[in-house]
């Protein structure tokens, strides 16, 4: 079992907070955003605005024990294009070979 609860100092962030931050953060970007668009709207220059970016993010974001492999999903080999026409060629070929048998 995981170790992750183990420990309440450990414990998870509690999920709505982790939402009101997000939504906090999304609500200086767009501010800061507007007040450039407002400033190149009187004259500044754009090369002389700071473009805001974000200066927080999700917990999981930052997990550096979560390895590079484990956070993808594997590719599931049915759903590509290759797949789905090998699929249909050998349809095809059993027709083909019902037709002359």
């Amino acid at each position: 079992m995981s170790q992750r609860h183990r420990n309440q100092d450990l414990a998870p962030v509690p999920r709505a907070d982790v939402r009101a931050h997000a939504h906090n953060e999304r609500h200086r970007i767009h501010s800061a955003l507007h007040l450039a668009e407002e400033a190149m709207r009187h004259g500044l220059e754009p090369i002389d605005l700071e473009e805001p970016g974000p200066n927080w993010k999700p917990v999981h974001h930052h997990d550096a024990t979560q390895s590079e492999k484990g956070r993808r999903t594997p590719m599931k080999h049915w759903k590509t294009k290759e797949w789905k026409r090998r699929k249909a060629v050998r349809r095809e070929r059993a027709a083909a070979w019902g037709l002359l048998g």
